[in-house]
């Protein structure tokens, strides 16, 4: 099981690359890799959250 520290660092790191690729894809107006990016801006704002709840709970 990974520490809550491990999750919100992956977690933060989902959200940039997510950041990215949804800006890439605005600017090639390329719809895929703007839904892409934002899924794993997404994902990433869950992960953060799943650390923070680690942490309430001592995990």
């Amino acid at each position: 099981m990974k520490s809550s520290s491990q999750d919100k660092i992956e977690g933060t790191a989902k959200q940039v690359k997510g950041r990215v690729k949804a800006t890439a894809g605005e600017a090639t107006a390329d719809r895929n890799l703007r839904a892409e990016g934002r899924g794993d801006e997404a994902e990433g704002k869950v992960q953060k959250k799943v650390g923070d709840i680690k942490k309430v709970f001592g995990k």
